[in-house]
């Protein structure tokens, strides 16, 4: 078994996050790409407004819907509290003893990935997948790494963007998928951002 993770605080989901599962998953030939919503994403704790845990995984779960191999999970959401990768690897680890782990990461993270807890436990356990663009470079050294580039499609999407568009009442079609739109329109999420 080959297992993907992707986390994020995936707020909202959109098509750039999709594109790079579906492209690693074939890339890696992986059974499955998880999508790890983050229950409180410690990078972004006091930055700004964050939606609730479970409309962002709702969100996630409408995005991939029948996908094949794309899972959505809450396995940091079921875990509480703060969000690490590490307890993440570690507890998807436990239950999959014998399967081959990829932690999925884009090209700017894998710059900072020193600030992570624990990063040595992910080295241990997981092969680092860093997803860039074409032409993009990352700076960082992953000594002590296993690390796998999948070169994606340049998509220029931000979330917070995308927050901006919902609340102004400006279009999200075909920058978030139809699944998530509705999840967005039916809580009316962004709403107050």
């Amino acid at each position: 078994m080959r297992i993907g993770i992707f986390g994020g605080t995936f707020d909202p989901i959109h098509v750039g996050h999709l594109v790079a599962a579906v492209n690693v998953r074939h890339a890696l030939r992986l059974d499955r790409l998880l999508l790890v919503v983050a229950n409180q994403p410690w990078q972004k704790e006091g930055s700004r407004s964050i939606t609730p845990a479970e409309d962002r995984f709702a969100m996630v779960e409408a995005a991939v819907g029948d996908v094949p191999g794309l899972e959505a999970s809450r396995i940091e959401i079921d875990r509480g509290g703060v969000s690490f990768t590490a307890d993440t690897v570690e507890g998807i680890a436990s239950e999959n003893v014998a399967a081959s782990l990829f932690t999925v990461v884009g090209a700017d993270v894998a710059d900072a990935l020193g600030s992570w807890e624990r990063v040595e436990v992910i080295a241990r356990l997981s092969t680092l997948v860093v997803v860039n663009r074409p032409g993009s470079t990352r700076t960082a050294r992953l000594e002590g790494w296993r690390v796998v580039e999948v070169e994606i499609p340049a998509l220029e999407v931000s979330s917070t963007d995308l927050r901006n568009r919902a609340r102004d009442g400006r279009p999200l079609d075909y920058l978030v998928p139809d699944g998530a739109v509705r999840v967005i329109r039916a809580r009316d999420l962004y709403a107050g951002a």
